[in-house]
Parts: C-alpha cells; sequence; structure tokens
C-alpha cells in the first residue's frame, strides 16, 4: 500500500497488513482509496528514512504495464502493478464517425461550407489524437505514481526489436553477435507476436513453436524476416525442405493466410514505434533517470526468472536486472474511459440529432462514474454497498457493484472519489513467486 506523510510526501510503501494496523491505531488516515494509499497523522517525511522505488514501463498499443519495485545490486522487488488499458480505437473510431458526418453535411443540398482541415497546419511532432492519448494517459499514471511514492528512476521499453538484427537479412554470425546472451530473441520474439503465438501451418498454440524458413534455404529462399515464420515441432518436420506451395498444395485458404501474413504490417507494433520517443522525451523531462530496454532483453529476463506473461511482469523485466525475488500477487487494471462528451445530443445512424443530454453533469453534488458509498436503510437493497454512481435527474441514482446494480436516492449516498475517466478493477497475477 501506498503511505504519505503527515504533509502528503509520498513515503515507502508498505505491506497491507501494516497499512490495517495503522489505520486501526489511528495513527493513520485514508488519503485515497484507488489506488489505496494511507496518510499518516504522526510522521513527516523528515522524521522518516525513505529509500525510494522505481518505475518501470512496458509501453503497448492496447496495454500498458506499469511496475513499481524496490531494486537492491540489480535484485528487484516489485511492491505494485498496474495495467493502463487504452482507449486509441475507440478514439480513432469516433474521429471517423465525425469526419463522415462532416462530409456528408458537405456534399448534401445543403449551403457550401469549407473543408475544415483546409487552414489547418500541423507542428513538428504533431501525433494523431488516438497516438497522443497514449502518450498522455501513460504520463499521467506515472505523474500518479511520482505523488505517491518517491521515485527515483524509470525504466521504459523505448524498441521492441532490435532493428538491425531484423535489417540484417541473415543471422548475426561470428563477431557481431559474439555469441550475445540475447543472440535470437530478437526475431523470436517479433514473430511470435506477429503470428500471434500459434502455428503458421495448423494454428497450433501452446506448444513449442520453431522458427521456419517459408522459402527454404536450399530452394532459393532468403534470411529476411519477410520469409520467416513460426510453426509447431510436427509441421516443421513434415514440410522439411518443401516449398510452401508445395506443403500447402492442399489448403489454399491457409496457402493465401500464410503468404498474405508475410508482408503485412504490424498495426500495433506501428502505433507503439510513432509514439515510443514522444513517451521517451516526455519521461525525460520528468527530470529522472530514464534508462532504456528492448523487448528481446524484457523476454530474455523473463525466461531467466522464470515468470509468466503478463503486461506488469513485463514491465517489472524491462532493463538489465540480475533477479527477480516477488511481485504483487494482486494487479490494478486501469481502463481509460474519458469524461464524457461535449456532444448534447444523440445522433442516429445517419448523423442527425435524436437525443437531448442535460447540459449539467453534476446531479445532486454527483456525476456518473463517482466512486460512491451507499448506505440503504430499507428495502430490497438494504445495507452498505460500494460501486461507481450512475446519475438521473429525478435523484434517483443506480451504483454498480460487483454483486449486481442497487438503486437509490441521492440521499442514501456518500462520496469516497471523483470520476476522474478511468474504471477499475483488480485482477489476480499468476504464480506470484516469494522470496
Amino acid at each position: 500500500m501506498f503511505v504519505l506523510a503527515s504533509d502528503g510526501t509520498p513515503l515507502d510503501p508498505c505491506h497491507p497488513a501494516r497499512a490495517r494496523k495503522l489505520l486501526e491505531s489511528g495513527r493513520a488516515v485514508v488519503a485515497q482509496h484507488i489506488p489505496f494509499a494511507v496518510r499518516l497523522k504522526d510522521r513527516t517525511a523528515k522524521q522518516s528514512e525513505v529509500e525510494g522505488v522505481e518505475v518501470a514501463l512496458d509501453p503497448g498499443s492496447k496495454h500498458t504495464g506499469i511496475s513499481v519495485f524496490q531494486a537492491h545490486d540489480g535484485t528487484r522487488h516489485g511492491v505494485y502493478g498496474i495495467q493502463l488499458d487504452h482507449r486509441g480505437d475507440k478514439i480513432r473510431d469516433r474521429l471517423t464517425a465525425r469526419s463522415a458526418y462532416r462530409r456528408r453535411r458537405r456534399t448534401a443540398n445543403l449551403r457550401y461550407r469549407l473543408s475544415r482541415f483546409a487552414n489547418r497546419t500541423r507542428p513538428d511532432g504533431w501525433l494523431a489524437p488516438s497516438l497522443r492519448h497514449r502518450v498522455d494517459t501513460t504520463m499521467s499514471w506515472v505523474e500518479r505514481s511520482r505523488r505517491l511514492a518517491p521515485v527515483r528512476a524509470i525504466h521504459v521499453e523505448t524498441v521492441r526489436f532490435d532493428t538491425h538484427a531484423l535489417a540484417a537479412g541473415r543471422p548475426l554470425e561470428g563477431a557481431e553477435y559474439q555469441h550475445g546472451t540475447l543472440y535470437g530473441y530478437e526475431v523470436r520474439e517479433y514473430l511470435l507476436e506477429k503470428r500471434g503465438r500459434a502455428c503458421a501451418y495448423c494454428s497450433a498454440s501452446s506448444v513449442p513453436l520453431n522458427i521456419d524458413h517459408i522459402q527454404p534455404r536450399s530452394r532459393g529462399g532468403s534470411d529476411r524476416i519477410s520469409n520467416l515464420c513460426v510453426a509447431c515441432v510436427p509441421c516443421n518436420q513434415a514440410k522439411n525442405s518443401m516449398p510452401v506451395t508445395e506443403f500447402l498444395a492442399g489448403r489454399p485458404v491457409v496457402l493465401a493466410q500464410v503468404l498474405a501474413h508475410a508482408k503485412a504490417p504490424m498495426r500495433d507494433a506501428a502505433a507503439v514505434n510513432a509514439t515510443r520517443w514522444a513517451l521517451y522525451a516526455a519521461l525525460k523531462q520528468t527530470g529522472l533517470p530514464v534508462r532504456r530496454g528492448s523487448g528481446g532483453r524484457t523476454k530474455w529476463n523473463r525466461h531467466r526468472t522464470g515468470a509468466p506473461k503478463s503486461h506488469v511482469l513485463d514491465a517489472l523485466h524491462v532493463g538489465e536486472l540480475d533477479r527477480v525475488v516477488s511481485w504483487p500477487g494482486r494487479v490494478l487494471i486501469v481502463a481509460a474511459t474519458g469524461r464524457g462528451t461535449y456532444c448534447r445530443t444523440r445522433t442516429d445512424a445517419s448523423g442527425f440529432p435524436r437525443l437531448r443530454l442535460p447540459r449539467t453533469k453534476q446531479i445532486h453534488g454527483y456525476q456518473t462514474g463517482d466512486l460512491v458509498r451507499a448506505i440503504v436503510p430499507k428495502g430490497k437493497h438494504a445495507g452498505t454497498h460500494t460501486g461507481r454512481v450512475a446519475v438521473r435527474t429525478s435523484g434517483s441514482h443506480t451504483v454498480q457493484t460487483p454483486t449486481g446494480l442497487v438503486k437509490t436516492s441521492h440521499k442514501h449516498l456518500r462520496l469516497l472519489q471523483r470520476a476522474d475517466g478511468y474504471t477499475y478493477m483488480t485482477k489476480k497475477e499468476e504464480r506470484p513467486c516469494t522470496p
């Protein structure tokens, strides 16, 4: 749990049992519910010894893993894990729909309107809103981590693959790799990511996969990345040195998929590549030491420690390390939902306004998304419930709880935390290791 001094300065995190004792003894109060943090009432930062923590990031197109850990001589002890779910796809779809609405209005039997993009200029380093969202939300949670914990350094995975190894067009041998510890990991990780960690010929997953040449080298095939795929052991042995057209002669649909997928671009990887340096530049502006790592090294680290694959554990294994002794048993899943919309209407399929929405978001002091505690005195839902509220102008609000919906009056609600554009849930992490 995160701990704050009496003046709000972050201190070293503590075990949940320790935080519970501090609350029960009256030495601390709840400062924040999500992520949970307590504030000490009898201790300042000057009266405490602060060791500090480090934050590691595993940026992705749809999800970003954030790990808060303590480091000692290359040994990492995971303290807190966050999986941040982006909404870039929704932003892209809404911008596309808006563009279609505007195009329709310009071409319909209406007065002529100039294209809105005719007088627009884009500054250097401009990113599309769906890409800028990934950078902004990630930086927002880095800043939140700094407000809750004494962060001393940041680790970030800036490159998913070693482009030098991929662009060489052949296995790097001899002095070029000199039996490096990361030998082969960059190409293999790229192919696994591109193929969805499944065999290209039979779609088998959760089995050992080998790197296979689509056009065999003995038949003139090259070592370029576009001629490589991953195949399970039976398919790899059955194909042997046969051309792929001969091996899949009886399965034309699979053959077409393999050939089309060989040169297909990776949309998610392109999104990460477009934002990685913008994120790195933003992290540098924090003034903290920022250390970089590659996706191949992250996988190599995770292979050495025996950790399962997840976004948070990938973040915990970013960069140079010797070993990881522990990580949290549960992680916080943070999904970006936005803060509502400026639009005061709902449109039909043709883009015409259909419903009118109220101009005020707060109803009786609450707005949709607020974390509340409902104390219902009687009726079907009598008792105490905690969850997110959906407001109504009538004052009869609905609270979304883990067990279902609870409808009650606004008079029975107590505000715990304002809506901040995210929804939260926890998930159990696989096989948490122990020191």
